[in-house]
């Protein structure tokens, strides 16, 4: 019971920190679908609406198929 509340909140507190990263993005939906995916694995989403990708190392080096970051 304990560690699915942990997981829970975990889970709102990542899910509103991409919110607040896409919040000024200019496709919204693309967006948070790939702060989704990289916060589900990595965790951790970096502060601000862009840059910061030095606190979340995971985050950052994640690339797409042409090579470039994956995450915004």
């Amino acid at each position: 019971m304990r560690s699915t509340i942990l997981v829970l909140t975990l889970a709102l507190v990542l899910a509103l920190s991409c919110a607040y990263r896409c919040s000024k993005a200019g496709r919204q939906d693309r967006c948070l679908k790939y702060c989704g995916i990289c916060c589900e694995k990595c965790h951790c989403v970096p502060s601000g609406t862009y840059g910061n990708k030095d606190e979340c190392p995971c985050y950052r080096d994640i690339k797409n198929s042409k090579g470039g970051s994956k995450c915004p």
